[in-house]
């Protein structure tokens, strides 16, 4: 029996690998950071050859900080920062143009373009038409490299998002491919057909005969040749659905939410779509053999990134972690309210116009009630999208499962399950995303049998139950939207 699974994850500032055992648990990890490049303003790219570099540097590492080889590894799983796109010369293999971050704006103008096609793109991919996604990102390129239109006529080019670049390198360009869940963050993919839309790649003008092939997210995509041979990749999802399966969020209604310089909180909502009228992305969650898991998705703009202004800008504190004592040290927020809206609101408003404000001061508020107003704040922004959420499902929600740096948080979470009135789950392996990857990777490859087994040796290190007065709680929201309200309102 081999020892380990290698789950790479590579995110939009580092790429790690690390090993799994049969328990799922975290063995030995290794890390680089990816460096961002920024020509202009708005504008967020980074060098794709780097970044396959550096999966080859953290797979070399966790290799050896574990004392192994590639013998001791069962497969290998892959889960990505979505959407950030690559496109490369077929007979080189080399990127023609700098991989263009989910992050970036640059694509915007092409956006703006089909703005009047949004309602029949949503009915299809389940997305908004935002440049967040990959379509406009492959048009800018194909318009700003030399012949572009025509070499990917020709069969020239290839196109892929993170995943497939990394497979593309690992197979020695043997395979050009890609899983359901990043295909489906294109704007190209119909979720509904589970193809690639013929009618959606003549909006963008962009070659069907570029993108890669579509496979299950629990597959055999072939052998990691550049590593070994004998070693096949078998599991592949976006960063976002691998938490969502990490977190074991397998039946429909089981949500998770992940807690870092923003928040996105995923809901398992079965085999059947659903569109959003409040704001809410529809993505595939994940497919198995034949069986597509769809999710709603919400996304919070800022959360762990207001600890972060607290700190640095206005020198509140020296740590992060100091925020947890200061919020309990002051009972509370004392009746401030805090809409961190810094770079406008995301679910379900979807404002880029607004910016942040604080309400309530009075004589007596103090560094600790901004402090507990800030971490408040970031609690009823996720309030925000699981009411959003459900409105539009009939999934009874009971249950929260979290991961992120702001899971620490004991205040945050406490104030968070009070809020949602629903009970949150912190799991003992915090690495979910990198998680997920593994399980998938394990179903296909047999290093884990079925899903019960996958769920028997998942565990808990804490769970917090609301324990707020309900008619208090409700009240508190209450003035939480009122400070909303008037945020958006004001704007300069």
């Amino acid at each position: 029996m081999k020892k380990y699974i290698i789950s790479i994850d590579q995110g939009t500032t580092s790429s790690r690998a690390i090993l799994f055992d049969k328990h799922g648990r975290n063995c030995f990890q290794a890390q680089r950071e990816v460096k961002c490049l920024f020509p202009q303003p708005g504008w967020v790219e980074a060098d794709a050859l780097s970044i396959w570099v550096s999966v080859v540097d953290v797979v070399n590492e966790v290799l050896i900080k574990a004392n192994a080889t590639m013998d001791d590894i069962d497969c290998i799983g892959i889960t990505n920062q979505r959407e950030t796109t690559v496109v490369w010369d077929k007979k080189t293999g080399r990127p023609v143009y700098n991989a263009i971050v989910w992050q970036s704006r640059q694509s915007l103008k092409i956006c703006e373009e089909l703005e009047e096609k949004k309602k029949n793109i949503q009915e299809k991919t389940g997305l908004l038409i935002n440049p967040y996604f990959s379509a406009s990102k492959i048009r800018f390129i194909l318009d700003h490299i030399p012949n572009g239109q025509k070499r990917a006529e020709n069969k020239e080019l290839m196109f892929g998002t993170i995943d497939s670049w990394l497979i593309y390198m690992m197979s020695k360009g043997k395979v050009h491919a890609t899983d359901v869940s990043n295909a489906s963050r294109t704007l190209l993919f119909n979720i509904i057909t589970m193809k690639w839309d013929e009618e959606l790649c003549a909006l963008f003008n962009i070659p069907m005969e570029i993108l890669p092939k579509v496979y299950p997210s629990s597959y055999n995509y072939g052998p990691a040749s550049y590593f070994s041979k004998n070693v096949n990749i078998c599991g592949v999802a976006g960063d976002q659905q691998a938490a969502l399966f990490g977190q074991t969020c397998f039946e429909k209604g089981e949500s998770k939410n992940t807690y870092g310089t923003g928040c996105f909180m995923l809901l398992n909502i079965g085999s059947k779509p659903t569109l959003s009228h409040n704001g809410l992305l529809t993505t595939v969650a994940w497919q198995i053999g034949k069986k597509v898991t769809y999710a709603l998705e919400g996304s919070v703009f800022v959360g762990g990134a207001v600890v972060q202004w607290l700190r640095d800008e206005m020198k509140m504190f020296e740590h992060s972690s100091d925020t947890e004592k200061l919020a309990f040290d002051g009972q509370g927020s004392n009746g401030v309210y805090f809409v961190p809206s810094f770079v406008g609101l995301g679910t379900p408003y979807w404002d880029n116009e607004v910016r942040g404000s604080i309400f309530g001061l009075t004589r007596g508020s103090n560094t600790n009630h901004l402090v507990a107003a800030a971490l408040e704040g970031i609690a009823y922004q996720c309030k925000d999208v699981f009411e959003a959420m459900r409105s539009e499902t009939d999934c009874c929600l009971k249950t929260l499962r979290v991961d992120g740096g702001a899971t620490s948080n004991k205040y945050l979470m406490q104030f968070q399950s009070d809020i949602l009135e629903v009970e949150i789950k912190l799991p003992q392996c915090l690495e979910t995303t990198a998680l997920g990857a593994c399980y998938l990777a394990g179903l296909e490859s047999g290093f884990f049998k079925n899903i019960e087994e996958i769920k028997s040796i998942h565990s808990y290190q804490a769970t917090f139950k609301p324990c707020m007065d309900k008619k208090v709680a409700e009240s508190l929201y209450e003035g939480w939207k009122k400070a909303i309200e008037a945020t958006r309102v004001f704007k300069v």
